[in-house]
């Protein structure tokens, strides 16, 4: 069963439980709007104004500035306005432009139903989705995540076995410093929160209650929670909300194999501006501790800030293996020719960077470097996106990439965010290929041993996740197996009879995805834990 992960710190995510229920030249003829906007009054089906004729022209207009200090254009439109700024830039920057249906925006709807349509119904070889990474959100919402502005939350992350009844949500990790840590262990699962059943309340008032515990609307909500132990023991707890900032590296260690140290990162999102400081002083540890091995642990990593990608790869691999080499070459839509579609300008490919880039570390500080020709990464289908551009990168310039867990999310693709009248809108602009021209990964990174029949074959071992150990434990099944596969270079036995074993144990207590009762959690991840992000510092 493929686990959706969700996470209850995340910021401006808010998880509900549902009730059940190219370019410029010619276009549509427009008329200007009183306010200054343009209503269109015709469509022609293939011919598109450019998209900068309609954007930020807005049905509700914004004033003064976001949080970031920047001044809002808006102007007075309508909101097909919106939804044909929506059309043409489609046309000009999505990967797929000519795989998606053309209709017409004054038809109805809202401009995020019309931005649903607006992407490629193609499957991948495995029968998935070609772009199922195709999302759009508040402009507040996005620029507070990626600015880690703190929210209320009780620091959980959640990964769901079965989002209807009899659901089952268990607890992967806890944020440092969180009411959570130290508290709630790893493994955990929510059995009530405030006395109402998480595992089978199907009513409308049970609903109401869940959500107001689970996602609190501001610090200092105390919610009664009942976990069920890894050991088959129960805890209730009272947390009380505080403002959390998600913390990208969460645990680091340095573990002694004989003469040799082995440095352990639980690195988890690329996304905040703050990654950008806390991958490079694990580094730095890394480099001083004197480790001669890396485990890096992005399990649960879905993406971020494809530079900050770009600056831990550097650190790996050092600078003789990267002077001179492509870490990234982004490929667009054939029309876009040799230029960038969404910023006009060459396209350049993403270099390996030296020094930081002024995300949260001062621009220019020097980088550490470990100079390793191996690295050791710990994989879910939960790694996704900038993780997997870190694998292709590396792998693009020599270094061994030795993949433990499963197989990744199979994404290649990313995109820049795009704000317009308070929504911003992340449609897939790029495909990215490393050094000698590879990004062929739809389906995912995949361990050698598996039985997988889909997925790029990298050195390796296939392993379950270890909710019964701590993360960063060396004897969590995961970091084990990358021990065990570093001492002996063949995978231990465990790693691959247990597999069954123990998903079959997790997931006993749910047995169905779909349960007989009418209202589920939908879960809702945030956009930036399931993508690349091409934001440099300063820009929007």
């Amino acid at each position: 069963m493929r686990k959706l992960l969700i996470a209850v710190s995340l910021i401006g995510a808010h998880l509900l439980l549902a009730s059940c229920g190219g370019g410029g030249g010619g276009g549509t003829t427009s008329t200007p709007s009183t306010g200054g906007g343009t209503t269109v009054t015709g469509w022609v089906s293939g011919v598109f104004q450019a998209a900068s004729s309609f954007k930020s022209k807005c049905e509700t207009v914004r004033t003064g500035v976001d949080i970031e200090g920047n001044r809002f254009t808006d102007t007075a439109g309508t909101a097909t306005d919106e939804k044909n700024w929506l059309r043409s830039w489609t046309r000009e920057t999505y990967l797929w432009n000519t795989e998606v249906a053309d209709t017409d925006p004054a038809l109805g709807g809202t401009r995020t139903a019309y931005f649903a349509t607006l992407r490629t119904t193609a499957k991948t070889s495995s029968g998935k989705d070609k772009d199922n990474f195709h999302f759009s959100q508040s402009t507040e919402e996005y620029l507070k995540a990626r600015n880690s502005t703190a929210s209320a939350s009780y620091g959980l992350k959640l990964v769901a076995y079965s989002t209807t009844v009899p659901r089952d949500y268990r607890i992967v990790y806890t944020e440092p410093g969180s009411p959570s840590a130290g508290i709630v262990p790893r493994g955990a699962r929510i059995m009530k929160v405030n006395d109402v059943s998480l595992v089978s309340d199907g009513t409308q008032a049970g609903v109401n209650v869940l959500n107001a515990g689970l996602f609190p609307a501001s610090a200092g909500t105390v919610t009664k929670f009942e976990f069920l132990l890894v050991d088959g023991t129960t805890k209730t707890v009272n947390l009380t909300s505080a403002n959390v900032s998600p913390k990208a590296v969460n645990t680091t260690s340095v573990i002694t194999r004989g003469s040799s140290k082995v440095g352990y990162i639980l690195f988890n999102t690329f996304s905040p501006y703050a990654s950008e400081t806390e991958i490079v002083t694990a580094m730095r540890d890394m480099q001083t501790a004197g480790v001669s091995d890396l485990v890096l642990d992005l399990r649960y990593n879905g993406g971020g800030l494809l530079a900050v990608a770009s600056e831990l790869s550097y650190m790996i691999a050092g600078n003789t293996r990267t002077t001179g080499r492509t870490f990234e070459k982004l490929q667009f839509n054939a029309a876009a020719g040799t230029r960038n579609p969404v910023t006009g300008e060459a396209n350049n490919p993403v270099p390996f960077y030296t020094t930081a880039l002024g995300f949260s570390l001062t621009a220019g500080t020097t980088l550490p470097t470990l100079n390793l020709s191996r690295v050791y990464i710990l994989a879910t289908d939960s790694t996704c996106s900038a993780s997997e551009a870190v694998i292709n990168g590396l792998r693009g310039v020599g270094v061994e990439v030795v993949l433990i867990g499963s197989k990744t999310c199979g994404k290649p693709y990313g995109f820049y965010p795009q704000d317009n009248c308070g929504e911003t809108f992340y449609t897939i602009q790029f495909q990215g290929v490393n050094d000698v021209g590879f990004g062929d990964y739809a389906d995912g990174f995949v361990p050698l041993n598996t039985t997988e029949t889909t997925g790029v074959k990298l050195p390796g071992c296939q392993a379950a996740d270890d909710l019964s150990r701590d993360l960063g434990n060396s004897s969590e099944r995961l970091l084990s197996t990358a021990l065990s596969y570093r001492d002996t270079l063949s995978c231990p036995v465990v790693a691959t009879s247990e597999i069954q074993k123990v998903t079959l144990a997790v997931q006993s207590s749910s047995a169905s995805a779909t349960g007989a009762s009418g209202i589920e959690l939908a879960p809702l991840n945030h956009i930036m834990d399931v993508n690349r992000d091409m934001t440099l510092p300063g820009r929007m």
